[in-house]
């Protein structure tokens, strides 16, 4: 198990409920495999460029120990999940 960080941009239009929703989504299919050590919502950040004509988004932090083979598993869904503009997972 490697520990890893994961950091997500998440719409801005998406309410605080919607926000701990995908916090539980993310949470339940690391600890699958894995173990959650912190998650933080970072909040409304202004971006540096437009992403899909937003000028701002909410940031969240995920740190998790993980099998590396997960982490594609991961990725798949954050790429599926229609409110997630952006996402990054790095292996500390």
């Amino acid at each position: 198990m490697n520990k890893y960080e994961s950091i997500i941009i998440v719409n801005p239009n998406v309410d605080e409920a919607g926000l701990k929703a995908l916090e539980e989504k993310f949470t339940g299919l690391i600890n699958k495999n894995g173990k959650v050590e912190s998650v933080e919502n970072m909040g409304k950040r202004k971006l540096a460029y437009e992403i899909k004509k937003f000028k701002e988004a909410t940031y969240m932090l995920f740190n998790f120990e993980s099998a590396p083979s997960e982490i594609a598993e991961l990725e798949r869904v954050y790429r599926i999940t229609d409110e997630i503009l952006k996402f990054i997972v790095v292996k500390k």
